[in-house]
Parts: C-alpha cells; structure tokens; sequence
C-alpha cells in the first residue's frame, strides 16, 4: 500500500507496542486523508479527532462525489448510525471505488441487528471486503448472523462473548474485526489482540466509539498490515483516553480535554502506557 507521502513503510519493531508507537509517528508524518460517511451526530467531534490526532478529514456523503473521493483518499470510513438515503447510496458508491482504487476502509455498523434498513445495508457492504470492521460486542455478533443486535447503539453482549463472531467476520470477509468494550479485542481471524486501556468516559461522550472508526482509517492508510494498524489505533485512541480522564471532572470537560490527549499523546506515551496483549498462535507476547 502506497501511504499519502509515498513513502516507503517503516521498519516493523518486533515489540507490538513499539510498532504501535511507530505507526502513531507515521500518520503525523503523512496526515492521511480520511474520507468519512458518518451520522449527523458525531461529524463535527470526528473530524476534530482526526485533526487532533495529525489526519486531514473530509466528510464527504453525497452521490456521485463520494466515489469520486473514495479514489483519492487515503482511507475511507463508513459509518452507519444515520442511513438516510442519499448516504446510503453514497456509501455504496464510496466502497466500490475504495475497493478499485486499493483505498482501506472500516464499516462501522452502528444499531444493526434489530433495525432493517443499516442491517441490510451492512451486509450488501459486506460484500466489499471491509479492511477493517469496528463496533461493539453486539453489533459484531449481529453483523456475523448469531445474535439480533444491543440496546439501539449500546452493546447488550461482554467483548469476550463476541470473539467467535469476531473471527468469523475476519474469516469470511478478510478484514480485521474490532470489538469495542472495556477490554477491546482485535482479531484478523489468526492472531488476536486485547487491549486493556481506555476510559468510562469514552462511553459518555457522543461520537467516542464512531471516532475511532476514523481514526482507525488514517492508521489503516499508513500500514501494509491491517491488524497491526488497527491495534495502533485503538492503543492510540484509548491511551488518549486515559490522559484525558486523569484531569477530567465529567463527560463534560473530558470531550475537549481528550481533543487535547490526541493531539499530545506521544510514542513515548504508547509504549510506556500500553496494556496490550497479542497472541499469535501459539506465542504469546505482552507489551
């Protein structure tokens, strides 16, 4: 994958938190463009994460530009929390041009399961061979056929329940799943990654869980290994998190404070901070 400087990949440390902190490095060096279809809810708090973090956004959700743009971005994100028709043939358009071109891209399947119209819509996008897939424990095992769905968008299932489906989705579809929860858990259907960081925080702020999806495309943009670049992100995001929460006194001052954690959160942060855990069967490897 050429990444948006053209430059070539860099070395792979053998210590995942250490590639983790590498590939953090790599999109402040190359400010990926990130193409985002998201909901109405969270596009302001997404695109200032992505500026946050060192990526350039654009949001980019109507017919006939949004393939146009797929072409050219560095990463795509497909959220689905607000389908409204024009998106949804936005979405469409924007992963088959993404596929042709070679551009990544994440589906986050905001509420599916128990709501037709993103049901089907996920699944028909399934068909485009998501680079990465990001949700929460019940929306992974809706996605996969073996469970309806959570309570709108708040999981109703622990992340552990949803590994199998996680796998399932990797296997079937060849993307990397990530399932959000206290303990996320990242899987390409051969090795699997548990992280550990993160904050309750995240989960009181609107558009916690749907940033990550962008953020997850700028590093997926800069990365030939999807699993490695989607473990970055979450380690990233989710130690953002924590430096955020540390002065926060509510939800209130923790959204802007954690603008603030991506903007600074270092190398340095990640590989001393990272409560990460990687299997590759069979080792078993600790940051």
């Amino acid at each position: 994958m050429t990444n948006p400087a053209g430059l070539a990949n860099p070395a792979r440390p053998a210590d995942p938190a250490e590639h983790a902190a590498a590939l953090l490095d790599r999109v402040r060096a190359t400010t990926p463009l990130v193409h985002c279809i998201t909901n109405s809810v969270v596009t302001n708090f997404t695109a200032n994460a992505l500026l946050a973090l060192g990526a350039a956004p654009a949001m980019v959700d109507i017919r006939v530009e949004a393939g146009v743009f797929a072409r050219i971005a560095s990463g795509l994100l497909v959220n689905l929390g607000t389908p409204h028709e024009e998106q949804r043939d936005a979405a469409r358009e924007a992963v088959a041009a993404a596929r042709e071109a070679g551009t990544p891209w994440v589906l986050d399947p905001v509420a599916v399961g128990g709501l037709p119209v993103r049901t089907a819509l996920a699944h028909e996008l399934l068909e485009h061979r998501p680079t990465a897939i990001r949700g929460n424990a019940s929306e992974i095992i809706a996605l996969a056929g073996v469970g309806g769905g959570g309570r709108g968008v708040d999981a109703s299932d622990s992340t552990e329940s949803a590994a199998d489906a996680a796998a399932a989705l990797a296997a079937a579809h060849g993307s990397v799943v990530a399932v959000s929860g206290a303990i996320d858990l990242i899987t390409d259907g051969t090795r699997i990654a548990r992280v550990g960081n993160g904050d309750a925080l995240l989960t009181r702020i609107t558009g916690g869980g749907c940033a990550l999806g962008a953020v997850t495309a700028a590093f997926l943009a800069v990365s030939d290994d999807a699993f490695a670049a989607t473990v970055a992100a979450t380690v990233s995001y989710t130690i953002a998190a924590e430096l955020a929460a540390a002065p926060a006194s509510g939800p209130g001052t923790f959204g802007p404070l954690f603008l603030d954690a991506l903007a600074s959160v270092t190398a340095d942060d990640l590989v001393a901070r990272a409560d990460l855990l990687v299997a590759d069967a069979p080792a078993l490897v600790r940051s």
